[in-house]
């Protein structure tokens, strides 16, 4: 589809494997820490538009279906020598064609955040991104009696996915299983059940941890401190949602905050189910 912008035709079309590389030319040019890996992670998820003219790629946005009712989407780049036109508009609006009724998150830049609102997203949190090399030795948390942090095992799999599902809400098992396929994960288990857990991959500068589910805050700290450990003197990224209590903690840690990007949603919020809750994302695209 061709549209023309100051004069000069856009064309608006899926995205395909073979844009990676401009893709991340495009993160690149605003800064933005992903790796051509991650691109192709994201990508290989879920659908996306791109932008182009005669030149080459000029933006991008990438959608995420879970199940019938939700989705999420990010990764909505402009070239910074091509915003200003309508381009990041008419990528929203077609990726909203493609998402339909679907109760829909994104994590919005303060500076993004009109542009959403006009598309009838609303606030409804935010996500405080940490970062660094942590401390030598992270602190020992102390567990309730019966709560242990244990390697993820073969049987988890499935037992994973229904909590974190129960957790967010909604049905998280495709995204789950992808990133099990390249990420380690630690679990908590209470008399030999798995009540929380996290997962640690590569991603950006370094490492990421997430998704983090977990029944209370000392269970969330306990599995942070774990893989902080584990991985010391490597750089960990964390995105936590703002109301996790953990900002303070993290800090201390070393993990210091960088950035807050603002929650929002199209439509009606999932309820999620049980006493865990999501402490941090998997990231700021997929939620």
């Amino acid at each position: 589809m061709t549209q023309p912008l100051a004069g000069v035709p856009v064309r608006f079309r899926p995205l395909t494997a073979g844009d990676l590389p401009a893709a991340h030319e495009l993160s690149v040019a605003v800064k933005w820490p992903h790796r051509r890996e991650d691109w192709e992670f994201a990508l290989n998820l879920g659908s996306g538009v791109g932008a182009e003219d005669d030149d080459g790629l000029l933006g991008t946005a990438l959608h995420w279906k879970f199940g019938a009712d939700h989705a999420s989407l990010g990764m909505v780049i402009v070239a910074p020598e091509q915003q200003g036109r309508g381009i990041g508009r008419d990528l929203m609006t077609r990726t909203m064609d493609a998402l339909g009724t679907r109760t829909t998150f994104l994590n919005a830049t303060r500076a993004g955040q009109p542009l959403y609102e006009k598309f009838g997203f609303k606030a409804v949190g935010s996500i405080h991104q940490h970062q660094g090399t942590g401390g030598a030795h992270p602190p020992a948390v102390q567990l309730a009696p019966g709560e242990r942090i244990r390697p993820l095992g073969a049987r988890d799999p499935d037992r994973l996915s229904a909590l974190l599902n129960r957790a967010a809400g909604y049905d998280r098992t495709q995204v789950l299983a992808a990133l099990l396929n390249v990420a380690e994960g630690v679990v908590l288990d209470r008399d030999g059940e798995p009540v929380g857990f996290a997962l640690l991959r590569r991603f950006g500068r370094g490492q990421v941890i997430g998704p983090l589910v977990a029944p209370h805050i000392e269970g969330a700290q306990a599995l942070i401190s774990h893989l902080v450990g584990s991985n010391e003197g490597k750089f960990v990224r964390i995105d936590v949602t703002g109301d996790s209590g953990l900002s303070d903690w993290l800090d201390d840690l070393g993990l210091q905050q960088v950035d807050a990007v603002v929650t929002m949603v199209r439509g009606d919020a999932p309820q999620p189910e049980g006493v865990a809750r999501v402490f941090a994302i998997t990231n700021q695209a997929l939620g």
